[in-house]
């Protein structure tokens, strides 16, 4: 659960450290550009090993980040809205916070973990994930960090939905409740060896009724 607080200290951003050049400079300096909505949108900077630290907690991407700005008082009660990484290093290059209030739900998209081991798959089958988030609405402190769903029911040729994950305490999920999660199915080789297997008793099947047949005007 993203209950876990952590203090992530920044700066305040003045005129002279907004633009495209500036925050160039800034990143160049180690410090990541970013923005607080809430209230009174707030632009800051803050250290890069800082906000790694902040968004690698026990709690992830969800965890309430208390966004202590330079000078103030109190902290901005924040979560995670969106970051955008460098498109070959990997590293973060700007990052939004949302400000919320800790005793009104939010919405969010949480990862969905697939737990257990499916029936099918023991017998050949193949499991597919194909929803891998879940839109939840839930207090800050109460939205997960991912979304377990056990699959060691599933069997071969059935489908896992929504309605059939077990509830969480305090949260609601905002999906369909027959979004499929995952499914297990026969490999296509299996498939076709087992099409192929069908039409061989059938032709043979077919055989012996067309065998009985002149048999029995053989005896008349």
């Amino acid at each position: 659960m993203s209950g876990d607080r952590i203090t992530l200290e920044v700066k305040e951003r003045g005129a002279d450290q907004l633009g495209t050049r500036n925050t160039k400079r800034l990143r160049r300096e180690g410090l990541i550009p970013g923005v607080l909505y809430g209230r009174s949108n707030k632009a800051f900077v803050v250290g890069e090993r800082e906000l790694r630290v902040a968004l690698t907690g026990p709690s992830g991407l969800h965890a309430i980040v208390d966004v202590m700005i330079e000078g103030a008082k109190t902290p901005h009660h924040a979560v995670l809205k969106e970051y955008q990484q460098h498109p070959v290093r990997g590293t973060i290059t700007h990052v939004d916070f949302h400000e919320v209030r800790l005793d009104q739900p939010i919405q969010a998209t949480v990862a969905v973990q697939l737990i257990g081991e499916s029936p099918g798959a023991k017998v050949g089958g193949v499991v597919s994930q194909v929803a891998r988030e879940l839109h939840v609405e839930a207090l800050p402190a109460a939205i997960p960090e991912h979304v377990e769903v056990d699959i060691s029911e599933l069997e071969l040729g059935d489908s896992l939905r929504l309605s059939d994950v077990s509830a969480i305490a305090g949260v609601t999920f905002l999906d369909d409740e027959q979004t499929v999660i995952a499914n297990c199915s026969s490999p296509r080789g299996l498939t076709e060896a087992e099409e192929a297997a069908d039409t061989a008793l059938a032709a043979e099947a077919s055989a012996e009724s067309a065998a009985q047949a002149e048999a029995a005007i053989d005896a008349e």
